[in-house]
């Protein structure tokens, strides 16, 4: 019965220690929230929980609320609906990045007016005097400018 009760006592301490980390935790969230919203200013890019992005326009700390423009849109919310300061995330074409993710080295944006030299292959099926099939390949190079028609 001994392993029971030290187990059991394990296990409380365990969940004790646990409540107490999340509180402090929760805690520290909501101070960071609270100075978020004490420190908004005009000019500041936020998102609202619903998702709305804006800028803020004004902050009314008497009635705690925000005003935010959004494209054009002027929208009023409590200022407890702003969830955070928004970033935009940079975007990156696939173009500019090869299949692992790591950026292209791009040449001179001049060289899209010179011409490109285009490489051909044609393979052929073909017979020889013995009627043993062969194949021939041709190569052909041509220069072509990118404002060619095709």
């Amino acid at each position: 019965m001994s392993m029971d009760y030290i187990f059991l006592i394990v296990l409380l301490v365990a969940m004790i220690l646990m409540m107490v980390f999340q509180t402090r935790k929760a805690k520290k969230q909501q101070a960071e929230r609270q100075s978020f919203w004490k420190n908004l200013d005009a000019g500041t890019e936020v998102i609202t929980i619903g998702g709305v992005i804006g800028k803020v326009v004004e902050v009314d700390e008497e009635y705690d609320e925000i005003v935010i423009d959004s494209e054009g849109s002027i929208l009023r919310f409590s200022s407890k609906a702003i969830s955070r300061e928004y970033i935009r995330p940079a975007y990156v074409s696939d173009d500019d990045v090869d299949e692992n993710g790591n950026p292209l080295v791009k040449d001179d944006e001049n060289d899209a007016d010179s011409p490109k030299e285009i490489t051909t292959q044609v393979s052929e099926h073909s017979t020889d005097a013995d009627g043993d099939e062969i194949d021939v390949e041709e190569t052909t190079k041509s220069t072509k400018s990118p404002y060619d028609a095709d």
